[in-house]
C-alpha cells in the first residue's frame, strides 16, 4: 500500500511539474514581451492593391533639400525624377544647411544654380535663405533686403524660412527672434514686390510640446529622437510660435506664403479650412503630413476638392521609394496599406482617389501659378 501510495504521489508531483513547465514554456513561446517598435505584423487583410511607382501626371515637388550637388548627383536625381514623373524639383536649401554665412552662402547658391542649369536646364528651381548673423544690429534689415534682391537677380525664385526662426534663432543679445519680429517686415514686403513666394516652416508637431506618455501620439518619434521634445519654456509655447507665423501672413497680404507641413493642421482639416479662408495669400505644402490624410480619406478628399487651388505637392526629405506612398494615397482608393515610417504613422493608409482635375492642380498647376520661372513645357494643359 505504501509503495502504491508513494507512486501515486510521485505521479501527481510529476504531473504538476510537467504542467507548470508546459505553461512556462508556452508563455515563453507565445506570450513573450516585445517592444512597440518590434511589433509590426504584416496585415492579413485581403483587399485590392494598386501600388504606384510613377505619378499619373508630371509633378513639381516644392519641398526638397539637396546639398553639394555635383554633376554626378544631378544626373542621378534626373534619372530618378524621370522614373517618378517629377518634372521639376524645388531645392529649398539654396544657401546650404541652416543659416549659412552671407557671402559664402550666396556664392554656394550661385554655383548650385549654375550647376543645375548647366546639367539639367528646366528641371530645378532654387530658393534662397536668410542669414540671421548679427540680427538686431543696425542695418540688418537693409542688408537682408539687398541680399534678397541680389539672390533673385542671380536665379533664386523664392525664399525658404527654416524652423530655426521661432525656435533657436537669437539676436545679438541672445534673445529668441520671433517669426513676426518687425525687422523682418521689409523682407516679407520685398518678396511680394519681387513676386516670389515665401515658404515658412514654423514650430514642430504640437505633440512635441505635450507630456511624453502613453497618450502622446508621437511617443515613438520622441523616444527615438528625444532632442525633438519641446516645452512652453523650450523655447516658447507652441501656440505662441504659430500665432507669430499667422501674424506675418496677416500683416503682408500682398506676399504669397506657403505654410510648410500644412502648419501642423493636417490632423484637423476644419481648422486648416478656417486658416485658408482667413488668409487668401497662404497656400499649404503637404510635405511630411501625407499620413494624416491617409487615415481620413473621405474628409481629406473633401478638403482637397474644396481647396484644390491652394494645395501644393511637397515631400521634404528626398527618398525615391517614399514617393510611392504619396502617389498611392492621392491617386488610388486602396485600403489599409502601410506607411513607410512607423514613428510617423503606426496606422494603415487609405487612398483619397482624387479626381484628375484636383491632381493636376496639386501636382503642378498651383506651383506654376505662384513660383516664377518654372519651365511649363513639361506639363500638360
Amino acid at each position: 500500500m505504501k509503495s502504491s501510495h508513494f507512486n501515486m504521489s510521485s505521479n501527481k508531483i510529476l504531473t504538476a511539474v510537467l504542467f507548470f513547465s508546459f505553461c512556462f514554456l508556452g508563455m515563453n513561446s507565445y506570450g513573450q514581451e516585445m517592444s512597440f517598435e518590434e511589433y509590426n505584423p504584416p496585415s492579413t487583410l485581403v483587399v485590392a492593391e494598386n501600388p504606384i511607382k510613377r505619378a499619373k501626371f508630371p509633378f513639381i515637388d516644392i519641398h526638397s533639400h539637396q546639398w553639394n550637388v555635383s554633376q554626378e548627383r544631378v544626373n542621378i536625381l534626373v534619372k530618378e525624377m524621370n522614373e517618378l514623373n517629377m518634372g521639376v524639383m524645388v531645392n529649398l536649401s539654396g544657401r546650404g544647411r541652416g543659416a549659412a554665412g552671407d557671402i559664402d552662402g550666396q556664392e554656394y547658391m550661385y554655383s548650385m544654380i549654375r550647376r543645375f542649369n548647366g546639367v539639367a536646364p528646366g528641371r530645378f528651381i532654387v530658393f534662397t535663405n536668410l542669414s540671421f548673423r548679427e540680427f538686431g544690429a543696425p542695418g540688418w534689415s537693409e542688408k537682408a533686403v539687398a541680399d534678397l534682391e541680389s539672390d533673385v537677380k542671380n536665379g533664386a525664385n523664392g525664399l525658404k524660412i527654416y524652423k530655426s526662426l521661432g525656435l533657436s534663432t537669437k539676436d545679438i543679445n541672445g534673445v529668441r527672434v520671433p517669426i513676426d519680429h518687425p525687422d523682418l517686415d521689409p523682407v516679407w514686403k520685398k518678396c511680394g514686390e519681387l513676386g516670389i513666394p515665401v515658404i515658412i516652416h514654423a514650430a514642430d508637431p504640437e505633440q512635441f510640446w505635450q507630456p511624453l506618455d502613453a497618450n502622446n501620439e508621437r511617443w515613438l518619434e520622441l523616444k527615438i529622437n528625444p532632442n525633438r521634445k519641446r516645452s512652453d519654456t523650450d523655447p516658447a509655447p507652441f501656440d505662441q510660435i504659430i500665432a507669430e507665423q499667422h501674424h506675418v501672413f496677416k500683416k503682408h497680404p500682398k506676399t504669397n506664403f506657403i505654410n510648410a507641413h500644412m502648419g501642423w493642421m493636417a490632423n484637423n482639416l476644419d481648422k486648416a479650412s478656417e486658416h485658408l479662408d482667413m488668409y487668401p495669400n497662404v497656400y499649404f505644402g503637404i510635405g511630411a503630413v501625407i499620413a494624416e490624410f491617409g487615415r481620413q480619406p473621405k474628409r481629406a478628399n473633401r478638403f482637397f476638392t474644396e481647396y484644390q487651388d491652394r494645395i501644393l505637392f511637397a515631400k521634404d526629405a528626398y527618398n525615391k521609394e517614399e514617393f510611392y506612398t504619396y502617389f498611392r494615397v492621392l491617386e488610388t482608393e486602396d485600403e489599409y496599406f502601410p506607411y513607410y515610417k512607423k514613428y510617423h504613422a503606426f496606422w494603415g493608409m487609405y487612398g483619397l482617389g482624387l479626381s484628375d482635375e484636383v491632381l493636376k492642380k496639386v501636382y503642378y498647376k498651383n506651383a506654376i501659378k505662384i513660383i516664377p520661372n518654372i519651365d511649363k513645357s513639361g506639363f500638360p494643359d
